[in-house]
């Protein structure tokens, strides 16, 4: 591999770090990019299995450190999405580019509208959840749509935790982190399986992942609510973007990309 698409690899890593650790749809950038270095989507979406599990599993770390995470409650929501990304992950033998599309445009301008006109969003450190069966259930449906397709599962997590278990932006996150830490090995084992995975791109790609997933997780309460707002806000109407067609992130990478593997 050359060192040009390593470089390109580890950046964008560190970018798409930050942005699911955040928010969500950081896999946006990964699969756009994956695809635009030559590897076919089936591939493109096993390979992002690697780097989520690593970014995900160094901000799980960094908050147990600051003692944010409630394990009991990450755990009993966690279930049902390693039941959910099982399934999702053994049919996901084809992806229907348009469903899949509007589906994740109507995610993205949900969120994009409750994160703009709800002043109700607060940063806190506690950790009362109340959970309900109702709850399990969507757990199981994400879980399903993120062993299938991943991209946007972020923000599926936060429409329920934010919206129906009335957590606050910052607990909902770290919820958000944990239980895609948990159940993400069980996806990629199928895919491994399924010889869909690419080691070296994920692994480049997964050290990027793990420096954005640290520093977001490090300094997001320090950030302020005003930033995470605004970040999360900014980063959906990017991806809506390309889903519309009024910019193309794969142009935008085939132009980064001078030599192709």
């Amino acid at each position: 591999m050359d060192w040009n698409i390593i470089i390109l690899l580890v950046v964008s890593g560190i970018v798409v770090g930050i942005v699911n650790t955040l928010a969500g749809g950081g896999s946006v950038i990964t699969m756009t990019m994956f695809m635009a270095l030559g590897l076919p989507i089936t591939v493109a979406n096993g390979t992002n299995r690697i780097a989520v599990l690593l970014q995900n599993l160094t901000a799980t770390v960094t908050f147990l450190r600051k003692r944010m995470l409630n394990i009991r409650h990450g755990l009993a929501l966690s279930v049902p999405v390693i039941v959910g990304n099982i399934a999702g992950s053994l049919v996901a033998t084809h992806i229907n580019e348009t469903v899949f599309k509007i589906c994740f445009g109507v995610i993205l301008l949900v969120i994009l509208l409750y994160i703009v006109f709800d002043n109700r969003i607060k940063i806190r450190e506690g950790h009362n959840i109340d959970i309900k069966p109702l709850h399990y259930l969507w757990f199981l449906l994400i879980g399903f749509y993120g062993g299938y397709i991943y991209v946007g599962i972020g923000y599926l997590i936060l429409a329920i935790t934010l919206w129906s278990m009335r957590m606050d932006i910052v607990t909902a996150n770290v919820i958000k982190n944990f239980v895609i830490f948990v159940a993400t090995p069980f996806s990629l084992a199928i895919f491994i399986l399924n010889g869909q995975v690419d080691y070296m791109f994920g692994l480049w790609h997964g050290a990027g992942n793990i420096v954005g997933s640290f520093l977001a997780s490090h300094y997001m309460v320090g950030w302020g609510k005003g930033f995470i707002k605004t970040f999360i806000a900014l980063l959906v109407l990017i991806c809506f973007a390309d889903l519309v067609g009024i910019i193309s992130l794969h142009d935008l990478f085939n132009s980064l990309v001078w030599y192709r593997a």
